[in-house]
């Protein structure tokens, strides 16, 4: 690791997720925070301070332009994803972009091409796809461990505020349960299960007309998903994966889980401890760092097609609930 020369990192959009993200990105000894952007320029030169960034933009742009950089961040409201990825490859740079990849399948699209065209990396930055719990249960439900899936159940649900949280609650901004959170549980049932046969969706609605709660059914051939996510209310938020010879119930939050239960006939037959490195972003840093050095446009663990197939089901669910984005 020390024989590595760092990979140099900027961040766009400077919120909560953000300083989580920047928070790991110091314990990788490859990283390097170069720069930080902002609208405002306050904000950026305070987050530049706080993680020991020598640059701080107050425009993107900016930021886009530095030629130290190699790879952008994109942490800012869902509505810019889009655009903001498609400059940022423009500009010659590598690029991890915050779930949801974009309010759109077309601009899931248009992102991908811009990765293709351009000859840079890029990945929607679906970090549970990389923590060690997650990637060694998928093995053991490839291996058959549990036998052949027939039901998955997994919700993510928080109390937000509309005060606090004014993200979450603004139609502009593509707030709502489904784009901010729901694509966690839709997730985790596509990484096991591929594409369903049907969906049937229903939310309760903000007066504003995003989503503050909503459920979710994916039919499969031999198989169902049962998914909920919800910012009005808080939950558990286990995680069941349950096949003919067994179940594996993922640690709450399972999205971020430190391990998991296996049961084989209903017996418990290990409880595994795997935590992950800092918050847990750390994992997906490293997938970035090894498809850069590998030349990789595009992650095997998390491809192009997983998101635009991620973003299809995403869509089709935005239609059946009516949001207006």
């Amino acid at each position: 690791m020390k024989n590595l020369e760092k990979i140099k990192w900027g961040i766009v959009g400077l919120g909560n997720i953000a300083n989580q993200f920047a928070t790991d990105l110091l314990l990788l000894e490859d990283a390097e925070l170069t720069a930080v952007a902002s609208r405002s320029s306050f904000k950026a030169n305070d987050f530049a301070q706080k993680y020991n960034c020598s640059k701080a933009y107050d425009s993107y742009e900016a930021l886009f332009a530095d030629e130290e950089v190699e790879i952008i961040y994109i942490a800012t409201p869902h509505d810019s994803h889009a655009e903001l990825s498609i400059k940022a490859l423009e500009a010659g740079k590598h690029v991890l972009c915050e779930k949801p990849i974009a309010l759109s399948y077309s601009d899931a699209v248009r992102m991908i091409e811009a990765s293709k065209k351009n000859n840079k990396f890029f990945m929607e930055a679906f970090w549970t796809r990389f923590i060690p719990a997650v990637k060694e249960v998928l093995k053991k439900v490839e291996n058959g461990e549990i036998g052949e899936v027939k039901y998955i159940n997994a919700d993510f649900a928080f109390r937000g505020s509309e005060t606090e949280n004014l993200r979450l609650f603004d139609k502009k901004l593509g707030g709502g349960a489904l784009f901010d959170i729901g694509v966690y549980p839709l997730f985790l049932s596509y990484i096991l299960l591929g594409n369903p046969k049907e969906i049937v969706a229903k939310a309760i609605k903000h007066k504003n007309d995003i989503d503050l709660q909503t459920s979710m059914i994916l039919q499969y051939e031999k198989a169902q998903s049962i998914l909920h996510s919800s910012i009005v209310f808080d939950s558990d938020m286990k995680a069941t994966i349950a096949g003919t010879k067994g179940r594996i119930e993922l640690n709450s939050p399972w999205f971020v889980a430190d391990g998991y239960t296996l049961y084989i006939d209903e017996e418990k037959e290990a409880v595994i401890s795997l935590p992950v490195l800092g918050k847990g972003y750390s994992h997906e840093i490293i997938e970035c760092h090894n498809c850069i050095r590998n030349s990789q446009i595009e992650s095997q663990f998390w491809s192009y097609q997983n998101s635009l197939d991620l973003s299809k089901i995403v869509d089709e669910i935005k239609i059946q609930i009516q949001l207006p984005f």
